[in-house]
């Protein structure tokens, strides 16, 4: 709603200045719709009463006051030949919180309520600390501390799982998968990249049929890398959104895209399916997972993806 209106602030001030639309709450109240639900808590430790944009209204008047200015081509006007989603919507795999995770998640839970008491300096805890912390701790609590006991019915033995069974069954196709996380990326200690490529290399997937997008340091290093996913010869990458999203050409050969982390936009999330829903890729179905660690930030944050 924000940006559309941003956007026609910019190239439409005099029609909307015209109209009596100038501001925000003016427009809001003509072209969009506010209701009250309930929604999980950051921390993922209960539920609380938002207001959102639920939906626009007077929306053929919108989009007419907008084309005056814009080109507005949606998927199904352009019908191009992409792949089917299989069964027609992402998986959603759910994995249960260990007893370590839990445990985080009620020391989240208290953080957070210390601060909306306002008995917290804000440099010494705030809600973006605890927000970053718990999208960490849902995906491997080792990425905040590294003598966290490993959980082996964790999102990402969960991840590999899928992605090992996979590579198995197209290997007459040579198919290749993609693997989405923007937290955990490749550095010293651990980190989810490694933690993922050491464990397909322990089910069997040879080393050099995996590689990380943030190995190639060069646009030529990119490029030679991009084209062996694209012929078959690297078989899963693992990536960013940023690396991996907006222009990355590789659909030839995809067969999966698998989620991790749920990335902070709704936009993102469509930039990651769009590398295999997307013309030019040989195959007619492919397959979407995202991976949810069950009561914990994973499950807010994908509920708001499915809100916007």
């Amino acid at each position: 709603m924000s940006e559309l209106y941003t956007m026609q602030r910019f190239l439409q001030l005099d029609t909307l200045e015209a109209m009596g639309l100038l501001t925000f709450d003016d427009w809001a109240s003509t072209f969009g719709e506010i209701t009250s639900s309930l929604e999980m808590t950051p921390e993922g430790s209960g539920y609380r009463v938002r207001n959102r944009f639920a939906k626009f209204h007077n929306l053929p008047e919108l989009m007419s006051m907008f084309q005056l200015v814009a080109d507005i081509q949606t998927h199904d006007m352009l019908d191009l030949p992409t792949p089917e989603i299989y069964g027609g919507k992402a998986q959603v795999i759910v994995s249960e919180p260990s007893p370590y995770q839990q445990e985080m998640m009620v020391n989240l839970a208290e953080r957070a309520e210390n601060i909306r008491a306002g008995s917290v300096d804000p440099r010494d805890d705030n809600p973006l600390k605890i927000t970053t912390e718990a999208k960490l701790m849902a995906i491997d609590p080792r990425l905040l501390d590294p003598d966290a006991p490993i959980d082996e019915n964790s999102k990402i033995y969960n991840c590999t799982g899928n992605t090992y069974r996979i590579w198995q069954e197209t290997t007459k196709n040579k198919s290749t998968q993609i693997i989405f996380s923007d937290s955990g990326t490749p550095k010293k200690g651990f980190n989810v990249y490694d933690e993922v490529k050491n464990q397909l290399m322990r089910k069997g997937i040879p080393e050099h049929e995996i590689a990380f997008i943030h190995d190639a340091k060069t646009d030529i290093q990119r490029e030679n890398l991009l084209d062996k996913v694209r012929t078959g010869a690297v078989r899963v990458i693992l990536g960013s959104t940023t690396k991996l999203g907006t222009g990355t050409n590789i659909q030839d050969k995809l067969i999966a895209g698998h989620h991790i982390d749920c990335p902070w936009r709704p936009s993102d999330l469509e930039q990651r399916d769009g590398r295999s829903i997307r013309q030019g890729n040989e195959n007619d179905v492919v397959y979407i997972y995202r991976y949810v660690t069950k009561s914990t930030f994973d499950s807010y944050l994908w509920v708001r993806h499915e809100v916007a």
